[in-house]
């Protein structure tokens, strides 16, 4: 499973950050989304998912496969 993260669209709700901080943070000048792990360890997946699912502006998407 992969992450990623569209910024120009994050509108810095923070959502994710509070949901999962060991993935995403935020840029200090914009407030918008930083993504620090684009590939979630195996028991951060239930958070990352809930974190995809508050945004809301569906910034964050989720890429389902094989993992690095």
């Amino acid at each position: 499973m992969r992450i990623t993260v569209e910024h120009d669209r994050c509108i810095g709700s923070g959502a994710c950050v509070f949901t999962q901080p060991a993935v995403f943070t935020q840029d200090e000048e914009d407030g918008r989304v930083v993504l620090l792990q684009d590939v979630p360890d195996t028991h951060d997946l239930a958070s990352v998912e809930r974190a995809v699912l508050l945004c809301p502006v569906s910034a964050i998407f989720l890429e389902r496969g094989k993992r690095r």
